[in-house]
């Protein structure tokens, strides 16, 4: 299956990589295809072709199969990416570095992408540890929350740096002409937050107007009110806010459920709310965004959640190629270079 987008590199995909394996990977794979976005489908070459086969008319599709016999499992450690070199997410980064592939999209597990990138593509220069960029909704639209799971312990100046890659990243892709930064700390005054904190308030409000607009601290509350275009934090505490966040929109949910089935009156008026609630899951949805960028390796990398469906696989893709379209990983270099020493 080798039906190709003329002029555009296609995106890898770690087919294999995920709690569901091949099933929902394929099948975001096929509807991103249908989209316009070339998919280069990588793993085990017997299964992937056997998946294809359920979607009529797959092979005049923008996809393609590329064997790796090997898959870094959920259970399994992040530092088997140094030895197993033919694992499937190694062979989709490695298709990124070679020029085949215009990024790597895994729904696999997120420790083994973050080193299988770092390791084959490196880090943009300047950069001192990449993070994991997410959006969260938020009133208006979304908030960028970064780092959320990459690093755990942190230095003051990886704030700066994420502040500026964050920015880039939204004006470029996103189209936000000024985006600004907030700080996350227990309060909003200057003063409040750990020494870590202070330090790396120092440093943002020092960049103000020099690639970046700080706005100041920022609490918790204020990432869904969209007080600011990003959130910095530690890859600790953002991902404690991810998941927190993730799983309150499901106990609400939950409980908004609960009451409109709990007599006939509610059932009634569930049915005249029903596509306004639609609507609103959707936009809570995380396959909404598809997957998080790693941000600051020299090459696109998108991890997703393991429990990934389909819709979240294709909107990962789409993502991916918007992101090479707008030349992210050069204007990234560039803005680095502008304060690099």
């Amino acid at each position: 299956m080798t039906a190709k987008v003329p002029g555009r590199l296609p995106v890898a995909l770690d087919a294999m990589g995920g709690d569901h394996g091949p099933v929902p990977n394929v099948d975001g794979a096929v509807q991103a295809a249908r989209a316009g976005v070339g998919v280069l489908l990588v793993g085990d070459r017997v299964k992937l072709h056997a998946e294809l086969g359920k979607y009529p008319g797959s092979g005049s599709l923008p996809l393609e199969v590329v064997e790796a016999g090997d898959v870094i499992g959920m259970e399994e450690h992040a530092s088997d990416v140094r030895r197993r070199t033919g694992a499937s997410i190694n062979v989709a980064t490695r298709l990124v570095k070679d020029g085949r592939a215009c990024a790597a999209v895994s729904m696999g597990h997120s420790g083994a992408t973050m080193a299988s990138a770092l390791l084959t593509l490196g880090r943009v220069r300047g950069v001192e540890r990449p993070a994991i960029l997410t959006h969260l909704p938020a009133q208006g639209g979304f908030t960028t929350l970064l780092d959320v799971g990459a690093n755990a312990d942190v230095k003051a100046s990886y704030y700066a740096q994420w502040a500026q890659l964050a920015t880039v990243y939204l004006r470029v892709v996103e189209g936000r002409e000024a985006p600004t930064v907030g700080l996350l700390s227990i309060g909003e005054e200057d003063h409040k937050g750990s020494a870590l904190v202070l330090e790396a308030h120092g440093l943002l409000r020092a960049l103000h107007g020099q690639g970046i607009h700080f706005h100041g601290n920022v609490e918790g509350r204020d990432i869904f009110r969209n007080t600011t275009d990003i959130v910095v934090t530690d890859g600790f505490t953002g991902n404690v806010v991810l998941k927190l966040a993730e799983g309150e929109a499901k106990v609400l949910f939950g409980w908004v459920r609960e009451a409109l089935t709990s007599t006939v009156k509610a059932k009634l008026g569930a049915l005249l709310v029903r596509g306004a609630l639609r609507g609103l899951a959707e936009r809570m949805d995380p396959s909404t965004y598809g997957a998080s960028l790693l941000i600051g390796v020299r090459g696109l990398t998108f991890i997703g959640h393991g429990s990934a469906d389909a819709r979240a696989v294709k909107n990962a893709l789409l993502r991916a190629e918007r992101a090479h379209e707008a030349e992210l990983i050069p204007r990234l270099e560039a803005a680095m270079a502008q304060v690099s020493p």
